[in-house]
């Protein structure tokens, strides 16, 4: 079938234009089968074939009258077709259509965001290598911890990417399936038999049982891994926001040449990419909730479902591959400031090294309890008077009982903090 015109490839999948061609490839793939087994006469099936088609603004125009969207597409195909038309929808029933093709989309779709997602792996990997050992602060509850590598924060991004590429796979997998079996699912009507060749003609697997909708679990399932994508999406940009801050000022997003920050004050640059991901992500995790209340269908069978998936679907695989591709404009510009970053690993006058200095005397005998002691003792000093607490530690006496002044400037040393740094980048496969 010729395409009638060209929109972005993720748009296209969900036009009316694409749901239709999903539909008329159903039917053709029905009767397909039921011809190969003798049921469809081959001049039957060869006026099928060659003459079944549709159009857009036809369908509509008769479901303005019939309020029946599969039945004023079938009686738009047959005023192609003529006669033979008669075996089009044979022994079917709406969902068995509607279903199928939904789940032909969803292929499209998340195949799509997949190819999306290695490319923001790839993206991450090679900011994970390029800043390996490019010391920073790592911060526990917003409080800086100990120093740190920026590249482990790509590897972080990275190894859940890849895991949303892994989950979303089996997503995909779940949702590739289709049916043939009639009213309530049956059988009634057609044999399983015309189901398989049927599915094997469009690239999908059979359900084991319907009762004439396709579960929906198996939707909640991929919107939920596209939900879960969201997250990831947004724990990237939520960690820009707070980098690109002006009291921390490690990073910020790359800011072109004409760019205005504020109406009121021209000095503003703003992380809205980062913000505008975080807030995306909302929409992403309500559509997920969305599909958990469409499982439940009265006796298993009913439509309401729906009219909630005219709207989750195509909006949550739309809004999820754009997020991507925002997300890979955004690493893949991100300006980075190492210098800044060594500024605030020093802004604390050293406290970094008290868990050093911690271990370090627990290592000559004393206990645990009597070294924290000592150390935390001295870093309130530090916190106090600002002064470098390396020399504050060598003016104590009773440390000094324990620890030679060489061995105390020897702790206070940025080295460890980056030595295991290619070994975690080789386990996450970069």
């Amino acid at each position: 079938m010729i395409k009638r015109y060209s929109l972005p490839e993720m748009e296209r999948i969900w036009t009316t234009e694409n749901r239709l061609e999903c539909w008329l490839e159903v039917e053709l793939a029905a009767c397909r089968a039921m011809n190969e087994l003798g049921i469809i006469p081959d001049e039957d099936w060869q006026q099928i074939m060659t003459k079944a088609d549709f159009e857009v603004e036809r369908v509509e125009e008769i479901e303005a009258t019939t309020k029946h969207d599969v039945i004023a597409f079938l009686t738009n195909v047959a005023e192609y077709v003529g006669p033979s038309s008669r075996w089009i929808h044979y022994g079917m029933t709406s969902s068995d259509v509607l279903d199928t093709a939904t789940s032909m989309q969803l292929k499209q779709s998340g195949e799509l965001i997949q190819t999306g997602l290695y490319r923001l792996a790839e993206t991450l990997k090679l900011k994970a290598r390029e800043y390996r050992h490019t010391l920073c602060m790592g911060r526990s509850h917003g409080i800086h911890a100990e120093p740190t590598s920026f590249g482990l924060k790509y590897a972080l991004w990275y190894d859940e990417t890849m895991r949303n590429i892994q989950r979303l796979g089996e997503a995909i997998e779940s949702v590739n399936v289709g049916q043939f079996s009639g009213a309530v699912g049956n059988y009634a009507h057609l044999s399983p038999e015309i189901e398989t060749i049927a599915c094997k003609h469009l690239g999908l697997h059979t359900v084991n049982v319907s009762t004439q909708v396709i579960q929906r679990d198996r939707h909640s399932h991929f919107l939920s891994i596209i939900a879960i994508i969201g997250s990831t999406l947004e724990k990237i940009a939520l960690e820009i926001r707070h980098l690109q801050r002006t009291e921390v000022l490690e990073a910020e997003e790359n800011f072109s040449a004409g760019q205005k920050g504020s109406s009121a004050m021209p000095h503003k640059k703003n992380p809205i990419i980062s913000e505008q991901l975080c807030g995306l992500a909302r929409l992403l995790r309500s559509n997920a909730m969305a599909a958990f209340e469409n499982n439940a269908l009265w006796h298993e069978r009913d439509i309401s479902h729906s009219s909630v998936e005219r709207i989750i679907l195509p909006d949550s695989c739309i809004l999820a591959h754009y997020m991507i591709e925002k997300a890979i404009g955004l690493i893949d510009n991100l300006v980075v400031y190492p210098e800044n970053m060594m500024r605030n690993v020093e802004q604390t006058n050293g406290l970094v090294f008290s868990q050093a200095l911690l271990l370090h005397l627990t290592n000559t005998g004393i206990t645990r309890e009597k070294a924290y002691q000592l150390v935390q003792r001295n870093a309130m000093e530090c916190w106090k008077s600002g002064r470098p607490f390396v020399d504050i530690v060598l003016e104590d006496a009773e440390v000094l009982e324990y620890i030679e002044p060489d061995q105390v400037r020897d702790i206070f040393a940025y080295d460890r903090y980056l030595r295991n740094v290619d070994f975690i980048l080789k386990r996450c496969g970069i």
